[in-house]
């Protein structure tokens, strides 16, 4: 039977807050960043979150880039594993469909877990996109924030195999976008590409950076550099 239904706020997972539904900082200095960052939506409050992340950024390793050496998509698991212990984690349905559930409003369902329809109002490019289950598979895409390639270079070849399958099913770092601007941005960190809707680009670095320190990543010189171009100018 098929229902309709709008997508509910996504819950928080199991090390942070539904950043969706804290309530906007009223000023920078203790605010966390995992209570900061939405998922998938415009900050409540740019300057708050976009300090907050600043500050995370400034506790993350500087290193260079490891080298590529046995990085394969297979490294990452099986795709959209719902074997994994993160938020919707072994809840039955598939990764992909969970964050189509979170990101898409006006959905139709099959089942409990299987997405048919529902329009994507995409923060990467401000496009309103129509999402039909089977038809131009490419249109809508779900991008990996902190890109699995990236990710590898940057300490992930160092986890054990669960904790890189946790990593590329977390929701934290997972988001539903226009196909062209996933292949736009294959495996580039914030030095080489940022969402071209400039309004979205310091909650998308501050979700790095959140990511980034949840797994325990790096971040190299002209990342770093990137990054706190782009929060600066959101602070204040």
């Amino acid at each position: 039977m098929l229902t309709a239904c709008a997508a509910a706020p996504m819950p928080g997972n199991s090390a942070a807050a539904n950043e969706s539904s804290v309530p906007p900082v009223s000023s920078p200095g203790p605010a966390s960043l995992a209570d900061s960052v939405p998922v998938g939506r415009p900050a409540p409050n740019v300057s708050a979150m976009a300090a907050a992340a600043l500050a995370e950024l400034g506790r993350l390793p500087v290193k260079g880039s490891a080298p590529m050496t046995g990085y394969r998509r297979s490294a990452f698991g099986r795709a959209w594993s719902d074997d994994v212990s993160v938020d919707k984690g072994r809840n039955g349905c598939r990764t992909r469909d969970d964050v189509l559930q979170r990101d898409l409003t006006d959905i139709e369902m099959r089942g409990r877990c299987t997405v048919l329809s529902g329009w994507l109002d995409d923060p990467y490019t401000a496009q309103r996109l129509r999402f039909e289950r089977g038809v131009d598979v490419k249109r809508i895409q779900i991008d990996h924030v902190v890109a699995l390639a990236d990710a590898w270079r940057t300490g992930a070849q160092q986890h054990s195999p669960q904790r890189r399958v946790e990593f590329a099913n977390d929701l934290r770092n997972l988001q539903a976008t226009a196909g062209w601007a996933n292949q736009q941005k294959g495996s580039s960190n914030a030095a080489s590409w940022l969402p071209p809707n400039r309004s979205f680009r310091c909650t998308y670095v501050a979700r790095q950076i959140q990511v980034k320190r949840a797994y325990d990543l790096w971040v190299v010189p002209p990342e770093r550099d990137a990054m706190r171009r782009v929060l600066t100018k959101c602070v204040g």
